[in-house]
């Protein structure tokens, strides 16, 4: 039987919310085993000077426990 943690993570890129989302994984596999999955909760975005400045995402990581 497995045994599953979820766990909240933020990210941001200047990029876009899907380079968001892979820092986030790749920062978080550096700590962390047996990452399984990511759900994008949220998705938002700084604007200054009617650009874009900042992707954020707010991230779900459901990891197996050992």
């Amino acid at each position: 039987m497995s045994v599953l943690k979820v766990i909240e993570i933020l990210s941001s890129s200047d990029t876009s919310w899907e380079d968001a989302t892979r820092k986030a994984v790749s920062k978080a596999s550096k700590t962390l085993k047996n990452i399984k999955s990511v759900y994008v909760q949220d998705q938002s975005a700084t604007v200054e000077n009617g650009s874009v400045k900042e992707f954020r995402v707010t991230l779900k990581l459901t990891f197996e426990l050992e």
